[in-house]
């Protein structure tokens, strides 16, 4: 898999904006990776959410990316679906989702991104890379360890955690294919300018 873009779009409610939205806001300052993120939304709104930002995504060719939720990334007929190390299994997530949609998998450490690529991930997230962040991190890992994590896999990494704007060309430069920023774009107070000076910063 080859990603579509070094910004992967984060599409969480975290500063109290409603995700379709967002979503179309992303997509038209030209993100073309978004992962759904409702960390506490019920079934039926997130399943809707996913469904309307699918039709926003498909006439741009976006990939949306559902986080955790296989039922809701097959229903809403997204891309693929994005794990962690405490959801369903690689493997049996392969089986539920079929061979063509994408799975890409949360990682911490250089063993966890090696078992991710051997289990078949299309792209890895690794994480996090600094403290703070949308999950107020305590301490990150740190560009020596990405620079690790990119020797020793093949696929796509995705760096996340306490990512700002400023610190884009340095995680690009020690091996990122991407990165993804949660806190420092959805707090943005011009959401669409902040995330053209990231596509602008590779």
């Amino acid at each position: 898999m080859k990603l579509a873009s070094h910004f992967y779009a984060m599409i969480d409610p975290l500063a109290g904006h409603d995700p379709v939205e967002l979503a179309r806001t992303m997509l038209g300052a030209g993100a073309r990776v978004l992962q759904l993120r409702l960390k506490h939304a019920c079934g039926r709104d997130f399943l809707k959410a996913a469904r309307e930002i699918a039709a926003l995504c498909e006439p741009c060719g976006a990939t949306l990316l559902v986080n955790d939720r296989i039922d809701i990334a097959i229903l809403a007929n997204a891309a693929g679906v994005h794990l962690g190390q405490t959801d369903i299994p690689l493997r049996a997530a392969r089986k539920l989702i079929g061979p063509a949609r994408i799975i890409g998998i949360s990682t911490a450490s250089v063993d966890q991104a090696r078992a991710a690529e051997a289990g078949g991930a299309a792209y890895i997230g690794f994480g996090p890379m600094y403290p703070g962040g949308a999950k107020q991190n305590p301490t990150g890992k740190g560009r020596a360890m990405l620079r690790e994590v990119r020797a020793a896999v093949g696929v796509p990494i995705v760096a996340i955690g306490g990512i700002t704007e400023e610190r884009v060309p340095e995680l690009l430069a020690a091996g990122a294919d991407a990165v993804a920023i949660i806190s420092d774009v959805v707090y943005a107070a011009d959401i669409a300018l902040k995330i053209k000076r990231i596509l602008g910063a590779a």
